[in-house]
């Protein structure tokens, strides 16, 4: 069975800056993705070729098929028509990605209008709070007519959440949606998100600087660095025995109870490899 997102020897350059090279990458139905690595390491980049979102300036290269379609090379039309009806994206920073002078009734209202054909306004306004109550916003009803800076940080990334599955889309894109939040929030949000995937069938790509945070979603993991996949495989085995220096630097960055505080944490491939070999 052909995969339902297919990624083959992606390029994206931004003048003389080389942000993705050679990446290749697959996700099944019902699948999902982790794609982790450091700020600057490409991860943003590749998700943003997928629904098309790069500005003019960008030029990409490469092959990237959804459900047998290839989307580089599309007019602009049918990529207006896939995003958020067949491919839909959750940003990290809810407060920039919301409107602040729209209420959040009017913002997930928008985000089914763009597709829903001979919906009426009354069958729109219904569907929006029910996104909004599967993503458990309390009252959702009352607080239809809601603005932004009244919901706390987490509401509002389930907001988001909302947005992006109102349309029931084929395949989500997470880009670092629990960055922003405190630990509490973000085991929330992780849990919702896992659930809402298992409920609608969802493919997901989750893409994260956090391999810890991947590790509690995703079930195949890719690190990048510098553009490239340096190492993929499942989440299980890539966590408890990771191949490449670089995915063990990433480990050995992240602190766990048993962390010598009088030691700062690994900040370097070297370092890693040496903490691993003691």
């Amino acid at each position: 069975m052909a995969p339902l997102l297919a990624i083959n020897n992606l390029n994206v350059h931004f003048g003389a800056v080389h942000a993705v090279h050679e990446v290749s990458l697959t996700l099944d139905e019902g699948e999902v993705l982790g794609l982790v690595g450091e700020s600057g390491s490409g991860k943003s980049a590749t998700a943003l070729a997928i629904p098309g979102l790069h500005p003019a300036s960008a030029h990409i290269g490469g092959s990237i098929g959804f459900e047998g379609e290839e989307l580089l090379g599309q007019p602009h039309r049918r990529w207006q028509k896939l995003r958020g009806s067949r491919i839909a994206m959750i940003f990290q920073e809810p407060m920039t990605a919301l409107n602040p002078v729209m209420t959040i009734g009017r913002q997930v209202t928008e985000a089914a209008q763009a597709h829903s054909g001979s919906w009426t306004g009354r069958e729109e306004k219904r569907r929006a709070i029910e996104a909004l109550e599967a993503v458990a916003i309390p009252d959702a009803a009352r607080r239809y007519d809601d603005y932004p800076h009244q919901f706390s940080g987490g509401q509002r990334q389930r907001i988001l959440i909302a947005m992006a599955l109102i349309n029931k889309p084929k395949l989500l894109i997470a880009d670092e949606p629990t960055t922003a939040l405190d630990v509490t929030v973000q085991a929330q949000i992780l849990l919702l998100l896992r659930e809402l995937q298992q409920q609608h069938g969802l493919s997901m790509l989750f893409i994260s600087h956090d391999l810890a945070v991947v590790g509690q979603v995703a079930s195949r993991v890719a690190v990048m660095r510098a553009g490239q996949i340096v190492e993929e495989g499942p989440s299980a085995q890539l966590l408890s025995l990771p191949k490449h220096p670089y995915t063990r630097s990433l480990l050995a960055a992240v602190p766990t109870m048993h962390s010598d505080r009088s030691q700062p944490l690994a900040r370097t491939v070297e370092e890693s490899q040496t903490r691993c070999l003691d």
